[in-house]
């Protein structure tokens, strides 16, 4: 367990230092090769996805467990081994990287202060942290190209405003996917749990959808990943509350925003860290919000205003902050707590 334990941290540093791999990522690898299965199995039933997503998973988690029985006796190997598929499912560097890249291409400049324009506005508390973005600088073109890297929604519909939101609203829900249960997964089933979380997670983002292609066939995955984010969004909420004022938030107020709003959110599971997360940034999230597949309305989650570059900068920190404690936890969990 100390093996898993010194494996899952050091996987995380290579991800903050290295990023995801440039080339040949297993991740995409594994998109591919479900996306080639959907196009041979997709049948508009809930028994075709069952099937569908038994095959991929169990893959994901065989794999997995030849893992973790070649470094059962060998602990440098294992160390080694749980290393690897961390920094191989983690997504956290270049997911808090898009969003201050993002933040930086609608406006947002550190080092100097704006007192009038469109992002002119600083939340309370927060100029300690982080200055007010100037409003010259702004490429929406760029803006939009990036906008896909964090979410699946529409750019071309949003305004700078809007993708800002989107930003915001994106790091807050794939912190809690990329890093927080990943890691939880890793420390409770090691090698396996790293795998097979990644591939249910995947696979949701694939197909996951309530569209009226996936709305049958997605619905396997789609709940599996529901049961899988149980947990970790949970503690991922609670790292947004707790560490709230390195970015001049609010605990007080995350955890209000999290017990009054996220049961009108759509996601079990994306409602409790968006909430979280606009409350201790001080902002409001929801809305109208346009995808490939349709409009859905959203609930208002927080009680702060829209979202500005500075707060999408805001969130990309929190994003880093809450990684690296899920780390120190998922660490500790797989030390001390988990039995042999």
């Amino acid at each position: 367990m100390r093996s898993r334990a010194v494996g899952l941290v050091i996987g995380t540093l290579a991800d903050a230092v290295l990023g995801d791999p440039r080339r040949g990522h297993p991740v995409a690898g594994f998109g591919t090769l479900a996306a080639a299965l959907e196009r041979r199995t997709y049948a508009d039933c809930r028994l075709a996805g069952v099937g569908y997503t038994a095959v991929l998973l169990g893959g994901a988690v065989g794999l997995g467990v030849a893992a973790e029985a070649l470094g059962r006796r060998r602990p440098v190997l294992g160390t080694g081994l749980t290393a690897l598929a961390t920094w191989t499912v983690l997504g956290g560097s270049s997911l808090a990287g898009h969003g201050a890249a993002l933040a930086r291409e609608l406006g947002a400049r550190g080092g100097a202060t704006a007192t009038d324009g469109p992002w002119s506005g600083v939340r309370p508390g927060a100029a300690a942290v982080d200055p007010a973005p100037v409003s010259d600088g702004v490429d929406l073109a760029a803006a939009r190209r990036r906008l896909p890297s964090l979410c699946g929604r529409d750019p071309e519909s949003l305004d700078a405003a809007g993708m800002a939101r989107a930003g915001v609203e994106s790091l807050a829900e794939n912190t809690s996917d990329a890093v927080v249960a990943p890691l939880f997964w890793g420390a409770v089933a090691g090698v396996p749990g790293l795998l097979g979380y990644r591939a249910v997670n995947t696979l949701d983002a694939m197909v996951g959808y309530r569209s009226p292609r996936y709305r049958r066939f997605g619905w396997a995955s789609a709940r599996l990943d529901d049961v899988a984010n149980l947990v970790p969004a949970r503690v991922c909420a609670a790292l947004f509350t707790v560490l709230a004022p390195a970015v001049g938030g609010s605990p007080s107020g995350a955890l209000a925003a999290w017990r009054r709003d996220s049961g009108g959110h759509p996601s079990p599971n994306a409602g409790p860290v968006e909430a979280a997360a606009a409350g201790a940034l001080g902002v409001g999230l929801g809305g109208r919000t346009v995808y490939a597949h349709g409009v859905e309305e959203r609930p208002r989650l927080g009680i702060g205003p829209t979202p500005t570059p500075v707060d999408l900068h805001r969130s990309a920190r929190l994003s880093r902050l809450v990684g690296a404690a899920a780390a120190v936890l998922a660490g500790v969990l797989a030390a001390v707590i988990v039995p042999r």
